[in-house]
């Protein structure tokens, strides 16, 4: 790699990074467009560039850097076949496929259906980069392209496996915040529920921590789904109370139960059965 191309290099990561850190990782979608962007004008040999990603059966052609380059994107997904398909589903170990010339028996013998359609909108040569994010089973690749055949080197190729390094970086960032706001709404949500079962049976935090998972296991429904169902605004209460045991559960104030475990059996099957019939009405 020759020094001034070296240091492009060095100021597209670092403008690609001050985008990130302006912008934040709630940006995500914009911070990756500025890193195609920045791919597209930085690596040798290519005229523009989009990323591909498909995730639980949608595919999503995005960030392209003209119409035309978001068509071939999607068409590889539709054709089931084609460099960003291979580099995101099935890449090699440098995580790198590279189709030198689409009009060559080599590459269109490769890809047989989505060759012809490449040179037909005018490219004739990609290069696709793996984006690695372990948090949603997302497959996804960084695909620059261009209109001369021959012209990615191995310094294309290292350039681009840098940008798409930091464009994993990227998603796996996102992805980390996505689950740490889970993680806190699924928190937040369980402390109110176990707020409801202390106040309305007069259980200490640790007893109304059991009920719930009690509910969970007996319905089979996820312990944040049953405190969503207690939490919920409008759910019913009256006559869909437990049955009373005669121990001060409900229908009598909490401070009147003599032995507040005698009746959690009773009161978990009640929370089990709304979970289960609000969850499967």
């Amino acid at each position: 790699m020759d020094v001034n191309h070296g240091d492009e290099l060095v100021v597209a990561l670092r403008q690609a990074a001050d985008h990130l850190a302006r912008d934040s990782i709630s940006d995500v979608e914009h911070v990756l467009t500025q890193i195609v962007a920045s791919a597209a004008e930085t690596v040798p040999g290519v005229d523009g560039g989009g990323i591909s990603r498909s995730e639980a059966g949608t595919v999503q052609a995005c960030h392209a850097t003209d119409d035309a380059i978001r068509d071939l994107d999607q068409l590889q997904y539709t054709l089931r076949q084609g460099p960003g398909l291979d580099a995101a589903e099935n890449p090699p170990a440098s995580g790198v496929v590279v189709a030198h010339d689409f009009a060559g028996q080599t590459d269109n013998d490769r890809w047989p259906s989505f060759a012809p359609a490449a040179v037909q909108a005018g490219y004739h040569a990609v290069i696709s980069a793996q984006l690695t994010s372990r948090g949603r089973g997302q497959r996804a690749a960084l695909n620059l392209y261009s209109r001369e055949p021959w012209v990615f080197t191995e310094q294309a190729h290292t350039i681009a496996a840098l940008f798409a390094a930091q464009a994993s970086l990227l998603l796996y960032g996102a992805d980390q915040g996505v689950s740490l706001q889970r993680a806190v709404d699924s928190r937040d949500l369980i402390g109110q529920a176990k707020g409801i079962l202390m106040e309305r049976f007069g259980v200490d935090a640790g007893q109304a921590f059991e009920m719930l998972i009690a509910s969970s296991q007996q319905t089979n429904i996820k312990l944040v789904d049953v405190a969503h169902w207690l939490t919920e605004p409008h759910r019913p209460t009256e006559p869909d109370e437990p049955p009373d045991t005669g121990d001060g559960l409900p229908g009598q104030p909490a401070a009147s139960r003599v032995n507040p475990t005698e009746s959690e059996g009773t009161t978990c099957s009640w929370v089990a059965a709304k979970a289960a019939r609000v969850a499967n009405p």
